[in-house]
């Protein structure tokens, strides 16, 4: 037909292989004789060995690689905001303690022996760690149960709460002991105060024979130090919100758990260096603080108000 292109036949081998079939190759613009022209131009490939191309729906190498570096950026800014939110929660809860530590109400040596008449000084520790340990577990409790509402309140806020609370009745603990083992730091009320507070921070009693313990009280290094313990509560207590009441067992569990171990290690520091109660002098009252604690506190130091 004129003006249509010329077909030309080819000859393939039979191999029993239906991707090798006859197919009909248009004629090249351009033959074997041509000028630029290639021998292999009009050579057949058998489909099966055809070379892949891209196709357009599937995503590229590169772009693989761009969404997987996406992927990771969003993950360190996740790890980074997370841990700047925990920095800050234990920041606001170091802030807490330390203002509180002033206003918890402590129980001087007459008071206590005219409370709990006829005990010794171990016998009356033993009250005393035994109350602190029975409050700071119903405090895990009430923040685990609080996690089986409807709607949760904010979690963190609920830690801080808690630990907040549980620091508070284990500062009155610790200095009722020292009281319990003739073991009154001197100084004032904020003084005493905090050097409880170190004492709860590093897990031991006032050493009334080194000066030096007394005076870095809030220092850069005790700040730091009480930063990193009350980090090291706040991952102890996650378990605290868990659901279905789950939380609550744990957290009382483990209030109690470790209230009465550090009550034990203070205790220990102090029996070693007890003076007798025959061998005291005369203490004078303990002041009162001028600054109730917030309602939260008070009530689980003292119990709701009749």
């Amino acid at each position: 037909m004129a003006g249509s292109t010329p077909f030309r036949k080819r000859r393939f081998r039979k191999t029993g292989d239906p991707a090798e079939t006859q197919v009909a190759l248009p004629a090249p613009e351009t033959g074997p004789e041509a000028p630029g022209g290639s021998a292999s131009a009009g050579i057949a490939v058998p489909s099966g060995t055809a070379p892949a191309v891209p196709s357009a729906t599937e995503p590229d190498e590169g772009s693989r690689q761009r969404s997987g570096a996406r992927r990771m950026q969003a993950v360190r800014n996740g790890v980074r905001k997370g841990g700047e939110s925990v920095r800050d929660a234990a920041q606001y809860v170091t802030d807490r303690i330390i203002e509180n530590a002033p206003r918890v109400p402590v129980r001087d040596l007459a008071a206590l022996r005219a409370q709990f008449p006829g005990l010794g000084p171990d016998q009356l520790a033993d009250k005393l760690i035994s109350g602190a340990a029975t409050a700071t577990s119903t405090v895990g409790a009430g923040i685990g149960a609080a996690a089986m509402l409807p709607v949760p309140p904010a979690m963190p806020a609920e830690l801080a709460a808690e630990i907040t609370s549980v620091a508070a009745i284990e500062l009155k603990l610790i200095a009722e002991l020292h009281e319990v083992y003739g073991q009154r730091p001197p100084g004032t009320l904020r003084e005493r105060s905090f050097a409880y507070l170190t004492a709860w921070t590093e897990e031991r009693g006032v050493d009334l024979t080194k000066p030096t313990t007394l005076n870095v009280a809030l220092g850069g290094q005790m700040k730091r130090e009480l930063r990193q313990q009350i980090m090291k509560r706040m991952i102890r207590s996650l378990p605290n919100v868990l659901p279905f009441m789950v939380g609550a067992a744990v957290g009382a569990v483990m209030n109690r758990r470790d209230t009465r171990k550090l009550a034990e290690k203070v205790r220990g520091d102090l029996r070693r260096r007890a003076v007798a109660w025959d061998a005291l002098r005369t203490l004078p009252p303990l002041e009162r603080p001028v600054q109730p604690l917030p309602e939260a506190t008070r009530v689980a130091l003292e119990g709701p108000r009749t």
